[in-house]
């Protein structure tokens, strides 16, 4: 989303990451002004998907290029509310699979039906509304909440990446064979 809104273009967000640029404008946003479906309603299980959110934000973004008479990759005046409603739906979706993980942890005795705890981490940790989301799951719900410091909650590529690093150090490998395989750094 924060690419498709070109928010490396936003004065405030230049040099911000696209979660910190959506977050950051999301706190002076109206997330009231868009109202985004959340995901994956139909399927009562854990599994998250953006997709679909994805394609519901593109399509309000073109209809507002439209009506503001911008091409894709200039700013529109609405960024700010976008941001926020974008940013909702998404604590909201990860908040509501959250929650029926625990339900069903506790349900098959996977978790102690004492001294839960929930434990949030990543890059989607960094994010202060979504943490302060999933907090509130975890108090209403009587687990413990851990999550490192947002300083230390990177992205999960970069940690991935490491161990990559990591594996490729210690002789271990990370492919068996590279044949076939393309490159395309961004």
């Amino acid at each position: 989303v924060a690419r498709r809104l070109s928010l490396i273009k936003h004065p405030e967000c230049h040099s911000m990451a696209g979660g910190k640029a959506i977050e950051h404008l999301a706190r002076a946003g109206n997330r009231q002004q868009y109202t985004f479906r959340l995901p994956m309603q139909q399927y009562r299980n854990c599994d998250f998907s953006f997709s679909g959110l994805q394609n519901l934000v593109n399509k309000a973004i073109i209809q507002k290029e439209k009506e503001e008479g911008i091409q894709e990759g200039e700013l529109l005046s609405c960024v700010k509310d976008i941001a926020a409603a974008v940013q909702h739906v998404v604590a909201a979706h990860i908040i509501q699979r959250t929650y029926r993980a625990m339900l069903f942890c506790i349900k098959n005795s996977i978790l102690p039906p004492k001294n839960a705890t929930l434990v949030v981490s990543g890059g989607v940790a960094s994010n202060q509304y979504i943490r302060k989301g999933l907090q509130t799951l975890a108090n209403a719900n009587d687990f413990a909440f851990l999550s490192p410091p947002p300083r230390l909650c990177t992205d999960n590529g970069v940690m991935i990446a490491w161990n990559g690093i990591e594996r490729l150090r210690a002789g271990l490998g990370v492919l068996h064979s590279t044949d076939g395989i393309r490159y395309e750094p961004k």
